[in-house]
């Protein structure tokens, strides 16, 4: 490089030589800067390389630590975020689970109560319907007893004398079979 500087010096026109010795070292600078050159390039070569190697190596293993130790923890991160999907689900399902059972029970509860509700609701129809063939039955018997105490009564008057009991049960059921039939 030197050299090449020392070249385009000399080819400008107008320089003397003597601007040359001014850019060039002397010689024994020269010889005495390669040695220096040479005893610090040995040792760096010799002791500090290798220091150097050393600690590169040895923060390159660490990091290789640290970029296994990552991958293994996302790994397990990973496996940890499944097993807690795959328990969200299970929850999920469980909780339909439980939903579906709640439905069926409060359906078959709803069955049980309108079957109770109907045999009740039958139950009242029966006993309403006794009532009503009870009330009709004494109704009757006592519109019988009302009639044939009227029939009797009218009969007598029209007949002009009384009729004894014989004869007047015997008219009041003709009279009622009579009305029955109609």
């Amino acid at each position: 490089m030197q050299f090449l500087i020392a070249t385009i010096l000399y080819q400008e026109e107008g320089e003397s030589s003597s601007n040359v010795s001014l850019v060039l070292p002397e010689t024994a600078e020269l010889i005495a800067g390669i040695i220096a050159f040479a005893i610090v390039f040995f040792f760096v070569w010799k002791w500090a390389l290798p220091t150097l190697n050393k600690t590169l190596e040895t923060r390159q293993q660490a990091v290789s630590g640290e970029l296994a130790g990552a991958e293994k923890a996302k790994v397990e991160a990973e496996s940890l975020l499944s097993d807690y999907k795959a328990q969200l689900a299970d929850a999920k399902s469980e909780g339909n689970r439980i939903l579906e059972d709640a439905r069926v029970t409060a359906e078959q509860m709803k069955t049980d109560l309108l079957a109770k509700a109907e045999g009740e609701a039958d139950n009242i129809r029966s006993k309403a319907r006794d009532d009503a063939s009870a009330e009709k039955s004494r109704a009757l018997s006592d519109a019988r007893t009302q009639v044939g105490d009227i029939s009797v009564e009218l009969a007598g008057k029209i007949v002009g004398e009384e009729l004894d009991a014989d004869a007047h049960q015997a008219l009041i059921d003709r009279y009622l079979g009579d009305l029955e039939t109609l």
